[in-house]
């Protein structure tokens, strides 16, 4: 599945809260979430390669899988 990634998650990628995750660790999450999101919804407790734990939103649209945000923790 495509994954879409917003141009907010792009720009909270340079806060400090979620130093240290990449594109390719958000990808890697979206990829493995099982199933259809119809509606926009939080997913917990994502591991980036630094050892960074973070939350993606994340929705399904037509063109695939849209990430909205991602939270540091």
């Amino acid at each position: 599945m495509r994954v879409i990634i917003t141009e907010h998650a792009r720009k909270r990628l340079r806060d400090l809260r979620q130093e240290k995750i990449m594109l390719g660790d958000i990808i890697a999450a979206a990829d493995g979430i099982p199933g259809r999101i119809p509606t926009a919804t939080r997913f917990r407790g994502f591991m980036a390669k630094s050892g960074r734990v973070f939350d993606i939103v994340a929705k399904d649209i037509p063109g695939g899988r849209l990430v909205i945000t991602i939270i540091g923790k």
